[in-house]
């Protein structure tokens, strides 16, 4: 994707996530060819894609994908017991970025392939072609505008990220950088960073609650932030990950 066509589709996608806030406190919408889930609410199709990726990720884990991620934690406890992002932003700082970071993640090389194949296939299982929809779904999931009961009550309704303030974006945001200095589908996961940037500050302002439906954020507000995140490289990115817990 050329910078033209990059643009062309962030004032597009910005202009569709405004609207996401208006699913905030709707009933999950239809025509997706999904069934129909009583007491869901926000996008339908966005639920869908947030509630698979758990299922396959960490409640269902198939033999491969348990072995890729227990290998990361072993390697992440043994060489970074200060945790993954802390190393990053050390090896970041240094004058051998990206190659020292490359080099530190190359172990684990296998597993991160098994994890992006995994992430990539459940996005493209609902997103395929539809780049735009992929935005507004990372637009709902930081706002805590999709409720979805059928994790109640061991687990959080609201498909938004765990935590306040919500650690894990930093964390993918190294797994990512990894990948890509790998080569592990380097373009797409920098085309799909900026939607994690994006998500990020949408959740760092809305804070929203996990166990129930959120009003979305001003739609102003919302493509405002989408004109910022959605053109961002994965290197203007870096410098935005320095920031912890929230955007600078």
């Amino acid at each position: 994707m050329d910078r033209r066509s990059l643009l062309k589709l962030t004032a597009g996608a910005a202009a569709v996530a405004g609207t996401t806030v208006l699913t905030g406190t709707g009933i999950a919408s239809a025509g997706t060819g999904l069934p129909p889930v009583p007491g869901m609410l926000g996008d339908r199709r966005a639920n869908e894609v947030w509630y698979q990726l758990d299922e396959i990720s960490l409640y269902n884990r198939s033999p491969e994908v348990q072995d890729a991620f227990s290998a990361l934690i072993r390697f992440v406890q043994e060489n970074a017991p200060e945790g993954l992002y802390e190393k990053w932003r050390e090896l970041s700082g240094e004058p051998g970025y990206p190659e020292n970071y490359a080099e530190f993640v190359k172990p684990v090389e296998q597993p991160l392939r098994v994890l992006s194949t995994l992430q990539l296939d459940n996005f493209d299982r609902f997103y395929r072609g539809d780049e735009a929809g992929l935005v507004t779904a990372f637009a709902a999931f930081g706002q805590g505008i999709l409720f979805d009961p059928r994790r109640e009550p061991v687990e959080s309704e609201v498909h938004t990220m765990n935590g306040n303030p919500p650690g894990g974006y930093h964390f993918w945001h190294v797994i990512l950088r990894g990948q890509m200095f790998l080569g592990i589908d380097r373009h797409r996961w920098a085309r799909i960073d900026p939607l994690l940037g994006f998500a990020w500050a949408l959740q760092s302002i809305a804070k929203p609650d996990h166990r129930h439906v959120n009003p979305g954020l001003p739609r102003e507000q919302v493509r405002a932030l989408a004109r910022y995140w959605l053109p961002r490289s994965p290197a203007q990115l870096d410098r935005d990950f320095q920031s912890a817990p929230y955007p600078a």
